[in-house]
């Protein structure tokens, strides 16, 4: 896996071993998602999973917090393919960016992501990523979440042009990706950097040890 370059500014809280200890047996594993973001950061904890993407319609209920609707998402994604896989260890994530209870979800053209680029720059805004892990045989569950705050430049309209010239926006909640090219509008990051991508690793593998067979 291509590692990416480290922010000048960035402040890393979330360096993690590459993989679980081999002495640390799972069950199954089953990532419950379709993002490649996602499957390839698993991959530096364990090696072997099955990706089953879960098909389960996200939601943003006014009454619910950012983070409260960001864990509820990632529990529904684990939930549904539990009941299908009962003896595996299902992983549901969800990823918002918010800037204060303003999500910001994919862009539906590129107008719209130069219009949420816009409104970012210059300003710190939050990440927020919820896991959630089901064993249904074993009865057991954990959900969690990390928030990673995050400051962008000050970005004028070539900048922002620029920027997304460069990368796919339309798959990408708040229209950007801090993995590709995110030097370029990123000044700084505080928390887990892995969880703005997709997963926050460290969390995750000392969630996964409590799973341990």
């Amino acid at each position: 896996m291509k590692r990416r370059p480290r922010l000048p500014t960035e402040k890393r809280a979330d360096v993690a071993s590459p993989s679980l200890p081999d002495a640390i047996k799972l069950p199954p594993i089953i990532l419950a998602s379709a993002s490649q973001r996602r499957a390839e950061l698993l991959r530096e904890l364990v090696p072997d999973f099955e990706v089953l993407p879960g098909h389960v319609e996200e939601f943003q209920p006014e009454h619910l917090s950012p983070a409260e609707a960001c864990m509820l998402n990632a529990y529904h994604k684990a939930r549904v393919l539990a009941k299908k896989f009962p003896d595996s260890l299902v992983l549901g994530a969800d990823t918002e960016v918010c800037l204060g209870r303003r999500v910001f979800g994919k862009p539906k053209n590129r107008a719209e992501a130069t219009e949420m680029l816009s409104d970012l720059q210059g300003k710190e805004h939050q990440v927020i990523t919820g896991v959630c892990l089901v064993h249904l045989r074993r009865h057991r569950q954990r959900t969690f979440l990390e928030t990673t705050c995050v400051t962008f430049k000050p970005l004028g309209a070539d900048e922002i042009t620029d920027y997304l010239d460069r990368i796919n926006p339309l798959d990408k909640a708040g229209a950007y990706a801090i993995q590709e090219h995110g030097e370029m509008i990123v000044a700084q990051t505080a928390g887990s950097y892995s969880s703005v991508v997709g997963l926050p690793l460290e969390r995750l593998r000392d969630e996964l040890n409590l799973f341990a067979l």
